[in-house]
Protein backbone atom coordinates (compact mmCIF):
# COMPACT_ATOMS: atom_id res chain seq x y z
CA UNK A 1 0.00 0.00 0.00
CA UNK A 2 1.42 3.44 -0.86
CA UNK A 3 -0.26 6.48 -0.46
CA UNK A 4 -1.05 8.24 -3.38
CA UNK A 5 -2.70 11.44 -2.19
CA UNK A 6 -4.19 12.72 1.29
CA UNK A 7 -5.70 15.88 2.45
CA UNK A 8 -8.08 16.55 5.33
CA UNK A 9 -11.25 15.46 3.20
CA UNK A 10 -9.76 12.57 1.21
CA UNK A 11 -6.77 10.05 0.95
CA UNK A 12 -6.08 7.97 -2.13
CA UNK A 13 -3.61 4.55 -1.85
CA UNK A 14 -2.01 2.13 -4.71
CA UNK A 15 -3.48 -1.20 -4.00
CA UNK A 16 -0.96 -3.90 -4.12
CA UNK A 17 -2.10 -7.61 -5.54
CA UNK A 18 -4.16 -9.94 -3.13
CA UNK A 19 -4.96 -6.64 -0.76
CA UNK A 20 -8.51 -6.52 0.22
CA UNK A 21 -10.41 -3.20 0.10
CA UNK A 22 -12.48 -4.24 3.06
CA UNK A 23 -13.08 -6.50 5.76
CA UNK A 24 -14.89 -10.91 4.42
CA UNK A 25 -14.67 -13.99 5.22
CA UNK A 26 -11.16 -14.80 5.07
CA UNK A 27 -10.17 -12.57 7.70
CA UNK A 28 -7.11 -10.94 5.79
CA UNK A 29 -6.20 -7.24 7.11
CA UNK A 30 -7.50 -4.89 4.46
CA UNK A 31 -6.15 -1.50 3.51
CA UNK A 32 -9.00 0.18 4.80
CA UNK A 33 -7.86 -0.53 8.63
CA UNK A 34 -4.00 -0.20 7.36
CA UNK A 35 -5.18 3.22 6.33
CA UNK A 36 -6.87 3.77 9.79
CA UNK A 37 -3.76 3.26 11.26
CA UNK A 38 -1.59 5.61 9.04
CA UNK A 39 -3.50 8.41 9.75
CA UNK A 40 -4.09 7.51 13.43
CA UNK A 41 0.02 7.42 13.67
CA UNK A 42 0.65 10.26 11.31
CA UNK A 43 -2.01 12.69 12.84
CA UNK A 44 -1.60 11.25 16.54
CA UNK A 45 -5.45 11.07 16.57
CA UNK A 46 -7.20 9.61 19.88
CA UNK A 47 -9.83 7.39 19.85
CA UNK A 48 -11.16 5.87 16.37
CA UNK A 49 -10.40 7.10 12.73
CA UNK A 50 -13.40 7.68 10.78
CA UNK A 51 -12.86 6.25 7.31
CA UNK A 52 -15.50 5.76 4.72
CA UNK A 53 -14.64 3.28 2.09
CA UNK A 54 -16.08 5.23 -1.16
CA UNK A 55 -15.61 1.93 -3.69
CA UNK A 56 -13.86 -1.55 -4.05
CA UNK A 57 -11.43 -3.33 -5.80
CA UNK A 58 -11.05 -6.83 -6.78
CA UNK A 59 -8.37 -9.00 -4.58
CA UNK A 60 -6.19 -9.60 -7.92
CA UNK A 61 -6.50 -5.91 -9.16
CA UNK A 62 -3.98 -3.20 -8.35
CA UNK A 63 -4.63 0.79 -8.17
CA UNK A 64 -5.82 3.63 -7.09
CA UNK A 65 -8.69 3.49 -4.02
CA UNK A 66 -10.41 6.40 -3.09
CA UNK A 67 -11.13 6.62 0.63
CA UNK A 68 -13.07 9.73 2.68
CA UNK A 69 -11.59 11.14 5.91
CA UNK A 70 -15.27 12.49 6.55
CA UNK A 71 -18.83 11.58 6.67
CA UNK A 72 -19.40 15.18 4.44
CA UNK A 73 -17.01 13.57 1.71
CA UNK A 74 -18.12 10.12 2.27
CA UNK A 75 -21.97 10.86 1.57
CA UNK A 76 -20.92 13.16 -1.61
CA UNK A 77 -18.28 10.35 -2.68
CA UNK A 78 -21.37 8.15 -3.03
CA UNK A 79 -23.23 10.16 -4.79
CA UNK A 80 -20.43 10.74 -7.13
CA UNK A 81 -19.97 7.07 -7.72
CA UNK A 82 -23.40 5.92 -7.91
CA UNK A 83 -24.45 8.13 -10.69
CA UNK A 84 -21.21 8.56 -12.33
CA UNK A 85 -21.58 11.96 -12.62
CA UNK A 86 -18.24 14.46 -11.79
CA UNK A 87 -16.10 11.71 -11.70
CA UNK A 88 -14.09 9.50 -14.22
CA UNK A 89 -11.44 5.96 -13.16
CA UNK A 90 -9.74 4.65 -15.96
CA UNK A 91 -8.42 1.48 -15.72
CA UNK A 92 -5.48 -0.47 -17.58
CA UNK A 93 -5.54 -4.06 -18.98
CA UNK A 94 -3.49 -6.34 -20.44
CA UNK A 95 -4.78 -9.09 -22.39
CA UNK A 96 -3.46 -11.77 -24.45
CA UNK A 97 -5.77 -11.77 -27.98
CA UNK A 98 -6.51 -8.42 -29.32
CA UNK A 99 -9.93 -7.15 -29.42
CA UNK A 100 -11.80 -7.40 -32.69
CA UNK A 101 -11.78 -3.47 -33.21
CA UNK A 102 -8.44 -0.72 -31.44
CA UNK A 103 -11.29 0.86 -30.01
CA UNK A 104 -14.76 0.24 -29.15
CA UNK A 105 -17.67 0.15 -26.75
CA UNK A 106 -18.83 -2.73 -25.18
CA UNK A 107 -22.61 -2.88 -23.65
CA UNK A 108 -24.07 -6.33 -22.19
CA UNK A 109 -26.11 -7.44 -19.56
CA UNK A 110 -24.93 -9.41 -16.63
CA UNK A 111 -26.10 -11.80 -13.93
CA UNK A 112 -24.03 -12.82 -11.02
CA UNK A 113 -23.67 -16.24 -9.23
CA UNK A 114 -22.90 -15.43 -5.55
CA UNK A 115 -21.32 -19.26 -5.09
CA UNK A 116 -19.55 -18.81 -7.68
CA UNK A 117 -18.34 -15.31 -7.33
CA UNK A 118 -18.47 -14.44 -11.15
CA UNK A 119 -20.93 -12.49 -13.43
CA UNK A 120 -21.86 -13.81 -16.59
CA UNK A 121 -23.23 -12.26 -20.05
CA UNK A 122 -27.12 -12.83 -20.21
CA UNK A 123 -28.58 -12.53 -23.89
CA UNK A 124 -32.28 -11.08 -24.39
CA UNK A 125 -35.11 -13.35 -24.11
CA UNK A 126 -37.30 -14.11 -27.23
CA UNK A 127 -39.82 -10.92 -26.76
CA UNK A 128 -36.24 -8.79 -26.27
CA UNK A 129 -36.56 -8.57 -22.76
CA UNK A 130 -34.02 -9.78 -20.14
CA UNK A 131 -34.07 -11.47 -16.75
CA UNK A 132 -34.80 -9.09 -13.59
CA UNK A 133 -31.68 -9.77 -12.08
CA UNK A 134 -29.42 -8.65 -14.94
CA UNK A 135 -27.77 -4.61 -14.78
CA UNK A 136 -26.83 -3.40 -17.81
CA UNK A 137 -22.58 -3.11 -18.25
CA UNK A 138 -21.33 -0.22 -20.20
CA UNK A 139 -17.63 0.64 -21.43
CA UNK A 140 -15.17 1.92 -23.75
CA UNK A 141 -11.83 0.63 -24.28
CA UNK A 142 -8.93 1.74 -26.42
CA UNK A 143 -5.89 -0.36 -27.52
CA UNK A 144 -2.75 2.01 -26.18
CA UNK A 145 -0.03 -0.38 -26.05
CA UNK A 146 1.43 -3.64 -28.23
CA UNK A 147 3.81 -6.30 -27.38
CA UNK A 148 5.16 -9.67 -29.17
CA UNK A 149 2.21 -12.04 -27.50
CA UNK A 150 0.39 -8.72 -25.53
CA UNK A 151 -2.38 -5.95 -26.05
CA UNK A 152 -2.86 -2.93 -23.33
CA UNK A 153 -6.35 -1.38 -23.11
CA UNK A 154 -6.88 1.40 -21.49
CA UNK A 155 -10.77 1.27 -20.17
CA UNK A 156 -13.56 3.97 -19.02
CA UNK A 157 -16.41 2.35 -16.91
CA UNK A 158 -19.78 4.28 -17.48
CA UNK A 159 -21.37 1.63 -15.43
CA UNK A 160 -19.80 0.08 -11.98
CA UNK A 161 -20.86 -3.96 -12.07
CA UNK A 162 -19.44 -6.60 -10.38
CA UNK A 163 -16.82 -7.76 -12.19
CA UNK A 164 -17.34 -6.01 -14.93
CA UNK A 165 -14.53 -5.00 -16.96
CA UNK A 166 -12.71 -8.89 -16.86
CA UNK A 167 -16.20 -10.28 -17.78
CA UNK A 168 -17.02 -8.22 -20.39
CA UNK A 169 -13.47 -8.63 -22.30
CA UNK A 170 -13.72 -12.28 -21.73
CA UNK A 171 -17.20 -11.58 -23.62
CA UNK A 172 -15.12 -10.82 -26.71
CA UNK A 173 -12.95 -13.16 -26.55
CA UNK A 174 -9.92 -11.37 -24.45
CA UNK A 175 -9.68 -12.28 -21.07
CA UNK A 176 -7.24 -10.33 -18.87
CA UNK A 177 -3.99 -11.75 -18.39
CA UNK A 178 -3.73 -14.00 -15.46
CA UNK A 179 -7.42 -13.96 -15.04
CA UNK A 180 -8.17 -18.13 -15.22
CA UNK A 181 -11.44 -17.20 -13.59
CA UNK A 182 -12.48 -15.47 -16.86
CA UNK A 183 -10.43 -17.49 -19.32
CA UNK A 184 -7.42 -17.05 -18.89
CA UNK A 185 -5.05 -19.78 -19.91
CA UNK A 186 -2.50 -19.05 -17.47
CA UNK A 187 -2.28 -17.38 -13.81
CA UNK A 188 0.37 -15.09 -13.00
CA UNK A 189 3.08 -16.01 -10.76
CA UNK A 190 1.96 -13.58 -7.67
CA UNK A 191 -1.85 -14.88 -8.52
CA UNK A 192 -3.34 -11.59 -9.33
CA UNK A 193 -4.64 -10.53 -12.73
CA UNK A 194 -3.25 -7.92 -15.03
CA UNK A 195 -6.00 -5.45 -14.27
CA UNK A 196 -4.97 -2.28 -12.67
CA UNK A 197 -7.13 0.87 -11.60
CA UNK A 198 -4.84 3.78 -13.60
CA UNK A 199 -6.20 6.86 -12.76
CA UNK A 200 -9.13 8.69 -10.89
CA UNK A 201 -10.02 12.01 -11.73
CA UNK A 202 -12.73 13.78 -10.11
CA UNK A 203 -14.56 17.26 -8.22
CA UNK A 204 -13.63 17.39 -4.85
CA UNK A 205 -16.77 16.94 -2.42
CA UNK A 206 -16.28 19.27 -0.13
CA UNK A 207 -15.97 23.14 -1.25
CA UNK A 208 -12.70 25.20 -0.95
CA UNK A 209 -13.69 27.63 1.92
CA UNK A 210 -11.60 30.59 0.17
CA UNK A 211 -12.25 29.93 -3.78
CA UNK A 212 -15.92 28.61 -3.17
CA UNK A 213 -15.16 26.62 -5.75
CA UNK A 214 -14.32 22.78 -6.22
CA UNK A 215 -10.90 21.60 -7.22
CA UNK A 216 -10.40 18.93 -9.84
CA UNK A 217 -8.55 16.02 -9.14
CA UNK A 218 -6.62 13.94 -10.66
CA UNK A 219 -4.75 10.70 -8.97
CA UNK A 220 -2.67 8.51 -10.95
CA UNK A 221 -1.11 4.83 -9.95
CA UNK A 222 2.01 3.55 -11.24
CA UNK A 223 1.61 0.31 -12.61
CA UNK A 224 3.38 -2.62 -10.90
CA UNK A 225 7.00 -3.58 -10.53
CA UNK A 226 6.55 -6.39 -12.94
CA UNK A 227 8.76 -6.23 -16.00
CA UNK A 228 5.67 -6.28 -18.88
CA UNK A 229 3.40 -3.84 -16.60
CA UNK A 230 6.74 -1.82 -16.66
CA UNK A 231 7.41 -2.47 -20.78
CA UNK A 232 4.41 -0.99 -21.29
CA UNK A 233 4.43 2.37 -18.76
CA UNK A 234 7.09 3.27 -20.76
Amino acid sequence: MTILYEDNHIIAINKTCNEIVQGDKTGDVPVSELVKAYIKDKYDKPGEVFLGVTHRLDRPTTGVVLFARTSKALVRLNEMFKSHEEIQKTYWAIVQTPPPSPEGRLEHYLVRNEKQNKSYVVQPKKDGSYPKEAKRAVLTYKTIGKSERYTLLSIGLQTGRHHQIRCQLAAIGCPIKGDLKYGAKRSNPDGGICLHARSIEFLHPIMNAETKTRSRIYIEAPVPEDKLWQMFEK
